[in-house]
């Protein structure tokens, strides 16, 4: 099975949140984290209709961190698919429709991480995310209100319960890229290049969506690589 996961990033407006946790509903979503969101009243009670069940049992936390606890790999969505991010990384963007293609055979816990209204992602978050989604639009216009574009991907993604092939958890995979970065300093590899290379490394990596077994053998041959470059010190 595949499970979405919803993640506001410090939500400005509590009607957003409140049509947010309808629309979840009205797809059969119902699992919400809050980054440090807005004060939630009475218009987000009123706003979520008869979704206010998604909207008390969304977990409110202060880390964009604690909100990817359990989750395979995170997908940020962006309104702006041509900006630059991350200096000169170019970022492969996915619209509703090709995610749950690429989603649809795995089996895990998916996060699609909406930023905020005004401003959306930042480049921080936008690098710690494994693939990068958005919604095609018009040129003039492209920013929609954030229900609105929660509303595109749940439906996309409604009645979709993914497949069989178990994605390498996140934890594993942040192993992974520690030992990535670790070869890297190993080889010298220029430390003004460092950052820019493993957010592309990530984004290849997340884009492939490695299972475990794929995950053991990559491993491996880093494992392999690490201990060439010790003997070769070693006899240096």
């Amino acid at each position: 099975m595949m499970s979405v996961r919803v993640v506001l990033v410090e939500p400005r407006y509590e009607g957003n949140v409140g049509a947010v946790c309808r629309v979840m509903k009205n797809f059969g979503f119902s699992e919400l984290f809050l980054v440090k969101p807005c004060g939630l009243g009475d218009f987000a009670k009123a706003m979520s209709m008869h979704a206010r069940d998604v909207l008390e049992s969304a977990r409110i936390v202060d880390t964009f961190e604690e909100a990817l606890e359990g989750v395979d790999i995170a997908i940020a969505t962006t309104g702006k698919p041509g900006a630059r991010l991350a200096g000169h990384v170019r970022h492969p963007y996915f619209n509703p429709k090709e995610l749950r293609e690429m989603l649809e055979d795995k089996a895990g816990t998916a996060a699609l991480v909406f930023g905020r209204e005004d401003r959306g992602l930042t480049n921080d978050t936008l690098e710690r995310c494994d693939i990068v989604a958005y919604i095609p639009t018009s040129k003039e216009y492209p920013i929609m209100n954030l229900s609105q574009a929660v509303a595109i991907f749940m439906y996309e993604l409604s009645g979709f319960k993914g497949g069989r092939v178990a994605l390498a958890s996140r934890e594993l995979m942040d192993v992974f890229y520690s030992h990535y970065e670790g070869l890297l300093d190993d080889i010298g590899y220029p430390e003004h290049k460092k950052g820019r290379t493993m957010t592309m490394l990530r984004r290849i990596y997340g884009r492939a969506m490695l299972n475990e077994r794929e995950y053991y053998t990559m491993m491996g041959v880093l494992h392999e690589i690490e201990l060439a470059l010790e003997r070769a010190r070693k006899h240096g």
